[in-house]
């Protein structure tokens, strides 16, 4: 017999009862997390979703936020994927009922369309990918699709000659790998630097907003820097571990450290020494404007350290009448 679900609009005063399904889901990372999430939330018309079973308990939640200039639903615009956050015993129909529900919902409130970014499987604890057979049901279409390279580190470090070389260099340099969330201001510098000269943008938070989130998460959100012997920065990477999978989020070098092999040293301790235990450890993506340029430069040093690709996809589902 097929349970009873309803839907329930999200608001603040559910927030402990969104983070108990994210902390139990099949799926959900600390991203997911409102007090990770609602850091930037005066920038989205929220709209987030939450689903109960007929006893009362909270199933599912969907994170979400609406444009009224295109009518379009995104789940969400703040997050790397969104999607479904489901706990493992909800059922492959309990989520045909759940999205039936949020395509009437976000119909009511005037939605022509749903931009549904599904949370890549490696990130899930259990198979949960479920929604992805009822969004080809409704006849989604894919609009986008990131290609990130992912190492599983107890499979071996496979570094080319190149990389070896470069690491190797760092050592003899004296350069020392270390843990060291206070040197965020300092990191974001070296970011922001590499980001200005080589594509004239800026990191997407800024040093107040990842200090925040540190505070918040500092068991999941890492930063590790690269130091010569006067203790200068040379390189970093801001990491986000999920449990499963380790994330890097930001990933930088200055001109000396890029010279000296800094950001070698960095990767070959953080996947063989620090994350060495870790399903996985993804680099990000290597594509721009929706995963239509590949980026080949950058593919080719994640690769040279190992990395295969997985796809971070975005999907369409017209839901007009």
């Amino acid at each position: 017999m097929q349970q009873v679900i309803n839907l329930v609009k999200y608001n603040d005063s559910l927030i402990n009862e969104w983070n108990w399904v994210v902390s139990n889901s099949k799926n959900g990372t600390f991203l997911l997390n409102r007090n990770f999430m609602d850091y930037h939330k005066e920038r989205f018309n929220d709209c987030s979703l939450m689903f109960t079973n007929e006893k009362g308990k909270f199933i599912a939640c969907l994170p979400a936020n609406y444009d009224s200039k295109n009518l379009t639903v995104y789940s969400h615009q703040g997050l790397t994927y969104g999607g479904f956050i489901l706990l493992k015993d909800v059922t492959t129909l309990n989520v045909e009922t759940i999205l039936n529900l949020t395509i009437d919902y976000y119909r009511q409130i005037g939605a022509k369309k749903i931009i549904y970014k599904p949370i890549p499987s490696i990130y899930s604890s259990y198979p949960s990918e479920e929604d992805l057979y009822f969004l080809f049901r409704h006849n989604a279409h894919l609009v986008a699709r990131g290609l990130s390279q992912t190492i599983i580190p107890r499979e071996n470090l496979t570094l080319n000659k190149g990389r070896k070389y470069c690491r190797n260099k760092a050592i003899h340099a004296g350069l020392q790998v270390m843990e060291s969330p206070s040197d965020i201001e300092g990191f974001w510098t070296v970011l922001n630097d590499t980001l200005q000269n080589h594509h004239n943008v800026s990191p997407v938070h800024s040093v107040a907003e990842l200090q925040l989130l540190i505070n918040r998460f500092p068991k999941q959100i890492r930063l590790y820097v690269v130091k010569d012997t006067e203790q200068n920065i040379l390189a970093g990477s801001l990491v986000f571990d999920t449990g499963k999978v380790v994330h890097t989020q930001y990933m930088a070098a200055s001109e000396q450290g890029k010279q000296i092999g800094a950001l070698d040293l960095l990767i070959t301790t953080l996947v063989s020494k620090e994350y060495y235990d870790k399903p996985f450890f993804d680099f990000g993506i290597s594509t721009e404007d929706g995963g239509r340029i590949l980026n080949e430069g950058l593919l080719y040093q994640k690769e040279s350290f190992g990395g295969r690709s997985i796809c971070y996809d975005s999907w369409e589902l017209n839901i007009s009448e």
